[in-house]
């Protein structure tokens, strides 16, 4: 590749707006690294997928270390007589779980006939302590999946890469530079 990861993907001019940039960057990363020991709210991604999620789920708990997950599908979740539930739903995850370091994660099927479309809308952002997680977790991420970007060293990470995975979700593993 060549070159920083960010000036390949940004174009950084010299001067002034180059500057400029790099301060955003480092002013982020402090941000962050800052508020480590604030409360603040926490966002819950929530993934969807086409019947595949139990195997899914199995497959994120091992790669990032969790405890394997308790799973309610929609069968165990009771039937409304209002509402029948198509044999074909009830053996699909209605709802699961995985908590890594206290950061959770929310999974389930798509119910029959509600639409489902896999893109690339989705994309975690994962910030491991240090680059061997980083290194461990994209590689098991990656099998089966794509790299969009290995890992490599940018202006705010010195550990950082882009992969979707077997199920078609994107991750950003980034270790950040402590300024």
């Amino acid at each position: 590749m060549g070159g920083s990861v960010l000036s390949e993907h940004v174009p950084l001019a010299g001067g002034k707006n180059g500057k400029m940039i790099k301060k955003w960057i480092s002013g982020y990363t402090n941000s962050i690294l800052e508020s480590k020991e604030e409360h603040r709210m926490e966002f819950t991604p929530y993934i969807r997928f086409n019947g595949s999620c139990r195997e899914a789920v199995e497959f994120y708990a091992k790669a990032f270390g969790a405890e394997q997950p308790k799973f309610l599908t929609f069968g165990e979740s009771g039937e409304n007589p209002a509402w029948p539930m198509p044999e074909e739903a009830k053996k699909l995850i209605m709802h699961t779980e995985i908590n890594v370091k206290g950061k959770k994660l929310m999974f389930s099927d798509t119910f029959p006939g509600m639409p489902y479309e896999q893109g690339n809308h989705i994309t975690i952002a994962l910030m491991p302590e240090d680059e061997e997680t980083a290194r461990k977790i994209f590689g098991y991420l990656k099998e089966g999946g794509k790299a969009e970007m290995e890992l490599s060293e940018t202006a705010w990470s010195s550990c950082f890469g882009m992969v979707t995975d077997r199920y078609g979700i994107g991750w950003q593993i980034n270790v950040l530079k402590e300024h």
